[in-house]
């Protein structure tokens, strides 16, 4: 059996893909609520039908647990925990190594610790492998075997199934790396086999700074060509044409998700210990930072040509999830947006039809309990200017053309569209 701790947008689609492999899979949990909705055959994210999770439990092939001290019954474990930044924007790993400590105690000897979590280099084989040796009283390498493997999913995208997506893996020793291998081509097509821990760690956080990078370049060409009078979105249509040598990027109001704004962070932080200076990831990261503020701008200066002042106005913002087709709003621009809104005057509300209503989170609590206001002319009208921040292909955005006075597009989602709207891009 293999165990899973954390039953979120990594961890749950991990384990039914093993399952529908035919691994016996245990899935751990803090969170009661979320271990009882599995058990139930339910599923409390969008993507994830539930009649997978059923077939999975019918088949006997899954179960949910908060019981730290089961993994004994398991071979395997594999970590998918948070890894969010401190209130100073520092890595926080304390999940990662409550989560060692707590399976420590339950550890038998040859049994494979997989981390799968976003992290520094150094997190695996330096602390979680002290962790893990304090609590278990065996050594890594040795006497149990130790991995990374980030994770590599795109909620939202139905392209993006876990079999297809390769495997990067790295171990403590090569029989570690040997011994993950095998277990996750039990459920994937392809694994690539790194020289180590450290490798398969920078090779995740390569991958999202590449990400941050390019979308800063094109959100800076954004503001560079709108005052040049050219449209940055018709240039990236032209411009994808190439087949070679380039990969199109798109502008945005801000990073969402956990991993582009939080991941080249966590690098960042790791380099200062080597007196290493990250200028492109930090500049990057100013300038996709600085976009909520330039978005606000806009919306004022819109609402000023039609004679409104920004205090006082009703904004409604389309799209509270962090990208298009997802429930997932952590780190959404969202928010930083309905702050910036708000601290100037303006009376703001939210359409999502993925999020019904806001929960409470770390970073805005005061936004917890608002609900997504109704689709419908009268209430879309009623609002002096809509913001579109996430594009789900849900939403009519015809029909907010035609009902909505105003518009303010950061997603180029009404391009082509005709309406009574003014439209005005961000």
């Amino acid at each position: 059996m293999i165990a899973i701790i954390g039953l979120g947008y990594v961890g749950l689609p991990l384990g039914i893909q093993f399952a529908s492999r035919g691994e016996k899979v245990l899935g751990v949990d803090v969170d009661a609520g979320k271990v009882a909705k599995i058990r139930a055959g339910q599923s409390y994210i969008r993507h994830i039908p539930a009649d997978r999770i059923r077939a999975e439990l019918d088949a006997g092939r899954l179960d949910a647990t908060a019981d730290l001290s089961r993994v004994a019954e398991c071979e395997a474990v594999i970590i998918c925990v948070p890894t969010p930044l401190s209130k100073n924007r520092e890595p926080d790993i304390s999940f990662i190594l409550n989560t060692g400590a707590g399976i420590g105690p339950h550890l038998r000897r040859g049994m494979l610790v997989v981390l799968e979590s976003t992290t520094y280099p150094g997190t695996t084989d330096g602390e979680l492998r002290q962790v893990l040796e304090a609590s278990s009283g065996m050594v890594a390498g040795q006497d149990f075997h130790l991995a990374f493997s980030p994770e590599r999913e795109d909620p939202g995208n139905p392209r993006s199934q876990v079999a297809d997506i390769p495997k990067v893996v790295g171990g403590l020793t090569p029989a570690c790396c040997q011994r993950a291998s095998e277990l996750y081509l039990r459920a994937v097509r392809q694994v690539v086999p790194v020289s180590s821990c450290r490798a398969a760690e920078a090779t995740k956080l390569l991958e999202n700074i590449f990400r941050s990078v390019n979308i800063a370049l094109v959100n800076e060409l954004k503001l560079v060509y709108g005052a040049m009078g050219i449209d940055v979105w018709e240039i990236i249509e032209a411009a994808k044409t190439k087949p070679f040598g380039y990969m199109p990027f798109y502008p945005g109001p801000g990073l969402g998700g956990h991993c582009i704004p939080i991941d080249p962070f966590y690098l960042t932080w790791k380099a200062r210990e080597y007196g290493q200076a990250t200028r492109f990831i930090e500049l990057a990261g100013e300038i996709n930072t600085s976009m909520p503020k330039h978005v606000v701008g806009r919306v004022a200066e819109a609402l000023n040509l039609h004679r409104k002042p920004l205090n006082g106005s009703r904004v409604l913002l389309i799209g509270l999830a962090y990208k298009a087709n997802v429930d997932d709003d952590r780190e959404s621009p969202s928010y930083v947006l309905m702050d910036l809104l708000h601290d100037a005057g303006a009376e703001v509300a939210y359409h999502d039809p993925f999020v019904p209503r806001i929960r409470k989170n770390r970073e805005h609590p005061h936004w917890a309990g608002l609900a997504s206001v109704p689709w419908n002319e009268p209430t879309v009208s009623g609002f002096d200017a809509v913001l579109i921040v996430t594009a789900h292909d849900a939403v009519d955005f015809q029909q907010l053309v035609d009902w909505a006075p105003l518009v303010i597009d950061t997603r180029n989602a009404t391009q082509g569209l005709v309406g009574k709207a003014v439209v005005r891009k961000a």
